[in-house]
């Protein structure tokens, strides 16, 4: 049996899977996000602790006997978040997490102060730890003084597991500190925040082991010695919990925020397009993202102020879409990442008539998100990406519809697999047996495809001519 533990923002998730991948048992333990000011978003770090407890204690009491069984366990979680930690390895202050965005104005320092895009293969975004950290020194010196280490989430709850300092190289790959080429710290960009290679932990690949489950836990729940994985950041853990360790091979994830993720054999940014190039979880592997931030959520908008849900509103669209709707819409609702970088960006319906009714503006809605993830498709194609398919996954993946727009946008081959858990808790697990000793051949497989959705040679013209308008509508209201 093995554990994958996915500390996430709103919770915690405990899988336990047995040697053929199949999930034996679950649990989860909410989290809630602190918010003590505009653009904060914060966490005490022993809050994940405090979950992860409860949901394995209740995994425990579930499957006592599988769990007895246990032989290695895998962790993933949110990327970027700044967990500062005092020599005794205590918290000194909340942890600032991925959607915060306080650290703007530090974003442009460390652009002059490094080269964080040539070796850290990113933009420097508020998202991203290093800016954090330079926020800290500025605004709480006399915590800066005090760091010790900085981990990021799931690192912080396999320091409680294990009682070791370790990230792995997908995670580590988000704090903008990593040569991700070298898959190594870069002591000029640490240099850059003011921070050295002592403070940071030690790194392994995802696939490896980091640690052994302490004896105090190991009695607790009642395991003898258990491996603790690398693991992975959460997207890639995904993609490990779906098979796509391997070129050529990716996922288009349509949930609140939205990422199309490709793997790749070398480091390949694109910054010029705001595509995130990363390490991957399994070891002389890496992968590209374009991620945009209202996917799903320009849907959850649009129910709001209309009274429907997500469902209801998509329900109103034929079963077979004939076209691009003339309504054309910009899902920059929270401003956005790729291609444009864009925080302030905001959104826009253009095109409208008296004459339309809720459907057209559904049916906009899901093609602006569509266009937005064919910008990602052009973006990492620019990087030397070659991605012709992609698993469709995330809860408008349920839209037939929006997965035909999506595919007739994107020129993309979407494949839907059968129905399964293939996320971030599952991706861990399997992590926790390759640190156990599994044959990735055998453990990283792909899901079996459901059903595949090419692109429409019927949709393809109206679809470009559409998109080139998307296009337009963004270069005019962004001057």
């Amino acid at each position: 049996m093995f554990l994958g533990l996915d500390i996430g923002t709103s919770g915690v998730k405990a899988l336990l899977i047995d040697e053929r991948g199949s999930a034996v048992g679950q649990a989860h333990a909410e989290l809630t996000v602190q918010r003590p000011h505009p653009g904060w978003s914060e966490q005490d770090p022993d809050h994940w602790i405090a979950a992860c407890e409860s949901a394995i204690d209740e995994l425990a009491k579930q499957q006592p006997e599988a769990m007895r069984q246990l032989r290695g366990i895998g962790l993933s979680g949110q990327m970027h978040g700044a967990t500062c930690l005092g020599a005794d390895d205590k918290p000194l202050r909340p942890a600032i997490l991925w959607n915060d965005g306080r650290s703007a104005v530090e974003c442009g320092e460390l652009e002059e102060r490094g080269d964080f895009r040539g070796i850290g293969g990113n933009i420097v975004m508020a998202g991203f730890t290093a800016p954090k950290l330079r926020w800290i020194e500025k605004h709480e010196p006399e915590i800066f003084a005090k760091i010790a280490k900085v981990l990021l989430p799931k690192d912080y709850v396999r320091l409680w597991l294990t009682g070791g300092h370790t990230s792995d190289m997908s995670d580590a790959a988000g704090t903008l500190w990593l040569d991700v080429a070298a898959r190594n710290w870069s002591d000029k960009l640490l240099e850059a925040t003011n921070l050295s290679r002592s403070q940071m932990p030690g790194l392994v690949e995802g696939s490896e082991r980091s640690g052994i489950l302490r004896a105090a836990l190991a009695e607790r729940w009642g395991v003898s010695e258990v491996p603790v994985a690398g693991g992975g950041g959460d997207n890639a853990a995904t993609a490990c919990g779906m098979g796509l360790t391997k070129p050529g091979t990716g996922f288009l994830s349509l949930g609140t925020s939205g990422v199309l993720f490709a793997t790749t054999d070398r480091f390949a940014p694109n910054t010029e397009a705001a595509v995130h190039a990363f390490c991957h979880a399994v070891p002389d592997t890496w992968h590209q993202m374009g991620v945009i931030l209202s996917a799903v959520d320009s849907l959850t908008w649009l129910g709001e102020i209309t009274g429907k849900t997500g469902p209801e509103l998509t329900a109103m669209l034929p079963e077979r879409i004939e076209g691009p709707s003339a309504a054309t819409f910009l899902p920059y609702l929270s401003g956005e990442r790729t291609p444009h970088n864009a925080p302030d960006a905001t959104g826009a319906f253009l095109g409208l008539q008296r004459g339309m009714t809720l459907p057209d503006l559904v049916h906009g809605v899901l093609d602006g998100v569509a266009f937005a993830f064919a910008d990602c498709a052009t973006a990492l194609r620019d990087a030397g990406t070659s991605i012709d398919s992609a698993f469709a996954v995330g809860g408008g993946a349920k839209s037939e519809a929006w997965l035909r727009i999506a595919a007739a946008a994107t020129g993309l081959t979407l494949l839907k697999p059968v129905s399964g858990d293939f996320g971030a808790a599952f991706g861990a697990a399997r992590l926790g047996a390759l640190a156990a000793g599994a044959d990735p051949a055998e453990m990283l497989t792909a899901p079996a495809v459901e059903a595949e959705i090419a692109p429409d040679p019927t949709l393809t013209d109206a679809y470009a001519d559409a998109y080139a308008r998307y296009r337009e509508a963004w270069s005019r209201l962004s001057n």
